[in-house]
Formats: C-alpha cells, sequence, structure tokens
C-alpha cells in the first residue's frame, strides 16, 4: 500500500485549523487515521538538571537528547496491558532498547533508543495519541 504524504499533512492541518483531536477519512475501503495527543503534557523539573541553570553554558543547558515518535500512531509504555513497562525514569537504557511501542494501523513499532543513557523523562501517557516527531522520552 502506497501512503499518501499528502493527504496526511492535509488531515494533520485540518485537527489543528479546526481545533480537532482525531480525525478519520475513507475512500475505496482504504481508511487512514489522524490524532493528536488532547491531554496536556506536564513537564517535571528535577534539580539536579536545573541547579545553577543560570550560570551554565548553553551546551550544558540543553545536554539532554530527545527521542521522538516515528510515526502517528498510539504510544504504549509495556508490550500489554499491565505488563512491565519498557523503561521508567531514572532507568539506564543503551542504544537499540525499546522505549515503548507505537501502535499505527493494527502494528506494533518498536520505538529503540537512539543513543546510551539515562531516562529523564517520559513524556507521554500509556495509551495516548502521539504525532509524527512528536517528543516522546527524554534522555540524559
Amino acid at each position: 500500500m502506497k501512503i499518501d504524504k499528502k493527504l496526511i499533512k492535509e488531515l494533520s492541518d485540518y485537527l489543528t485549523e479546526f481545533k480537532l483531536t482525531e480525525l478519520e477519512y475513507g475512500e475505496n475501503g482504504k481508511k487512514i487515521k489522524v490524532s493528536r495527543n488532547s491531554n496536556p503534557v506536564s513537564y517535571q523539573i528535577d534539580n539536579q538538571f536545573t541547579k545553577n541553570d543560570n550560570n551554565a553554558s548553553p551546551d550544558q543547558r540543553n545536554s539532554g537528547k530527545d527521542i521522538t515518535s516515528p510515526i502517528i500512531g498510539t504510544a504504549y509504555l509495556a508490550p500489554e496491558p499491565g505488563g512491565k513497562k519498557f523503561t521508567d525514569v531514572g532507568k539506564k537504557i543503551k542504544k537499540g532498547d525499546t522505549v515503548m511501542i507505537v501502535e499505527a494501523m493494527k502494528t506494533m513499532n518498536h520505538v529503540p533508543s537512539p543513543f546510551d543513557g539515562t531516562i529523564k523523562e517520559i513524556c507521554v501517557e500509556d495509551g495516548s495519541p502521539v504525532e509524527f516527531g512528536q517528543v516522546i522520552a527524554k534522555i540524559v
């Protein structure tokens, strides 16, 4: 199946324009569903990362790395409902370790960590919709 990126972009623009959280379009037996996170994400501040931030260089303040969603879909923090989470805040992970799953069109896509580090923050809730390029976790 060929993916029509222009159509997906157009549908995504409609989400913003009409302040929608989800939109589904179907034609010739094929359906495309786009959604965005309707729940505001709360950001936690950890003093060890912000202490003396005013005296730190810009490189030191922005030393964290973002992990972004590779696709539009639904984020899951564990391989099955009620299962053990792939990772959690404060856990050390290696490049290639699964951070979470993003499900799209009934396909479970494992999101690997692109770097070694420690999870500073999980930016999405289990079962919440995510967009392409949305920050889903932060590593230091």
